[in-house]
């Protein structure tokens, strides 16, 4: 069992920057793949990207690829989402989530097991 807590969450203007993170408690992270989905109003739940176990390979969305970065780090039990150059189109809640030893399917939501409350990200135009 794990549990996650996103912070960092907010409103930004256009361009701008925010990092979110999510703080795990409970078994070990170091043994999770970690993702970060987000829902916008009225929409289905995306994927934005993931951090492997073990080798922590990253997988993005191509909307988000070169914009933003996922992060870990396995001693604080914590991953990290930094956003560079947001757009109106990134509002949305953001969700952190954890599946245990998984190396397959990263983008797909059922794969995971556990999930944050979301955080909010706001961007004005």
């Amino acid at each position: 069992q794990v549990q996650l807590v996103e912070s960092g969450g907010g409103l930004v203007q256009a361009g701008g920057s925010l990092r979110l993170s999510c703080a795990a408690s409970g078994r070990t992270s170091s043994s999770y793949t970690m993702g970060w989905f987000r829902q916008a109003p009225g929409e289905e739940r995306d994927f934005v990207a993931a951090i492997t176990w073990g080798s922590s390979n990253t997988f993005y969305a191509e909307s988000v690829k070169g914009r933003f970065t996922i992060s870990r780090d396995n001693a604080k039990n914590t991953v990290s989402l930094q956003m560079h150059s947001l757009r109106p189109e990134d509002t949305a809640v953001y969700y952190c989530a954890a599946a245990y030893r998984m190396n397959t399917y990263y983008s797909k939501s059922e794969q995971y097991a556990y999930w944050g409350q979301g955080a909010q990200v706001t961007v004005s135009s």
